[in-house]
Parts: structure tokens; sequence; C-alpha cells
């Protein structure tokens, strides 16, 4: 059992959380195989060549993590602005960007003499964690 008050506790798991910038998107209709191999592509760069990127990769799974991407941004800037961090948008880099499995959606296609077949729609949580370049 956690020793202190309950508001101790949580004030002491606040003051360690990660503040670095980030977006996520749960539920997503695409296998995490899939967008791993996007996430790959973009692992590392800045984000204005990672936005680059994406807008010219044919991939379904570019389409849905260029808008991750874009909501990353969007709040390193209301965080730079409005909490005051001290946050230079111009130095964003993707530092972390991962796919976890997500629940599986089990369909059944009717076979031929009576059988059927099971499909499984997978889903995925994509996020993106960004980090400035020193």
């Amino acid at each position: 059992m956690a020793k202190g008050h309950r508001s101790q506790i949580k004030r002491e798991r606040n003051a360690q959380k990660d503040m670095r910038p980030r977006a996520s998107v749960t539920f997503v209709r695409i296998p995490t195989t899939k967008a791993k191999i996007v996430l790959d592509t973009i692992r590392g760069k800045d984000v204005a060549l990672a936005s680059a990127i994406l807008a010219s990769t044919p991939r379904e799974g570019a389409r849905i993590i260029s808008k991750v991407l874009d909501s990353a941004v969007a709040n390193a800037e209301y965080a730079a602005s409005e909490r005051d961090m001290d946050i230079d948008t111009t130095k964003l880099f993707v530092e972390e960007a991962f796919a976890n499995q997500g629940p599986t959606l089990k369909r059944i296609r009717p076979r031929s003499q009576g059988r059927a077949d099971r499909i499984l729609k997978r889903t995925s949580h994509i996020t993106i964690i960004l980090n400035e370049r020193a």
C-alpha cells in the first residue's frame, strides 16, 4: 500500500509526469503492422520534413498519422503560449512514434457448404511524442 495521503501521492505522480508535447488517436481501423511501416519513416525527423514525407506517402496510414502529427504540433504550440512552457516550435522533431494493438473486431464470412470463416479486423492506438532539438 502506498504511503501518504491521496492528494500527496497524486502531487508526486504529477511532478514526475512527462511534459513533452504528444498526441494520440485510439481505435483506428488500421492494423499496427501497416501503421508501424509509416511511423518508421518519420521517427527522428524534423516536424516539417515528417509532414512532407507523410504528404507524399501513398499509404492509407499516412493520412491518419499526418493528422496525429498536426495535433501534436498544435499541442506544442498551445503549451508554449497558454501554459508558458519553454518550447520553441521551430526546433521540434518526432522523438517517439509507436502503434499499439487495439481491440480486434471479429466478423464472419460465409463460405461454401454451410461453413464460415472468421475475418479479423484489427485496430490500433497511435501515439506521437515530440521534443526539441538541442
